[in-house]
């Protein structure tokens, strides 16, 4: 009777091991599901990740600032500046005139009042405005009123349009320095004026020397402007 009694307590045993091993699965089943939370969080995380990536790069982009410089025809001036380090973008377009949404045509008749200009969004702390002066007055000639080479008009005058205070400081000051020491034969006469409404340039026009490597305007005149830059300006050019 007691080997009876031993008997059914170990199949009494027995069953309440088999009963519990179903439970024992769903929670090493609810462990397993552990990761799945962990990945929920992680894809949280990364989403978190993201947003800062997001708000840094708008932050960066609030410091960017701009700058508008004329000095003749825009697709030689355009050249120039994308090649230093911190201009993030360079457009060209046209400033300073009294016709609503001219077209090219229209301003190389010199009809309408507006320079050939070159929109430049930099950062300030890889680029500084001062050297973009110094870029732009060493890469033309801003001795000639309303005129680069043989392009003769208005829309060709040497000219920049200060964004604010200290852009108009640093440029009048500069000016006022070239002139003193005489660093041209002849005297500065680039016009320095508030920026007005900026139009952008067709299409065909932007980025135009790069597109257009053969023209032989382009050939002929910026070459030589991008050589001049490289020779003074070598440290502030992008590596790429």
């Amino acid at each position: 009777m007691r080997l009876m009694d031993t008997i059914s307590s170990l199949c009494v045993f027995t069953v309440a091991v088999v009963t519990c091993l179903p439970l024992m699965g769903c929670a090493q089943g609810a462990i397993e599901a552990n990761p799945l939370s962990q990945q929920q969080e992680s894809a949280e995380g990364q989403q978190t990740v993201d947003a800062k990536s997001a708000q840094d790069a708008e932050q960066k982009d609030k410091k960017m600032e701009v700058a508008t410089f004329g000095g003749g025809c825009f697709w030689c001036v355009e050249a120039v500046f994308l090649e230093l380090k911190g201009v993030k973008s360079v457009k060209s377009g046209y400033m300073g005139g009294h016709v609503d949404n001219p077209t090219y045509e229209q301003v190389c008749s010199g009809t309408t009042g507006h320079a050939e200009i070159v929109h430049i969004e930099f950062d300030p702390e890889i680029v500084s405005f001062d050297v973009l002066l110094q870029v732009f007055w060493k890469t033309h000639d801003p001795t000639t009123l309303n005129r680069q080479g043989n392009d003769t008009g208005t829309q060709y005058r040497s000219v920049v349009f200060y964004h604010n205070e200290n852009q108009k400081d640093k440029a009048t000051t500069y000016k006022k320095k070239l002139n003193e020491v005489k660093a041209y034969p002849n005297p500065i006469v680039t016009e320095i004026a508030a920026a007005t409404k900026l139009y952008i340039a067709e299409d065909y026009h932007q980025d135009y020397f790069n597109n257009n490597p053969n023209q032989p305007y382009c050939r002929a005149l910026i070459p030589p402007k991008i050589e001049k830059l490289r020779k003074a300006f070598g440290d502030k050019l992008k590596t790429e």
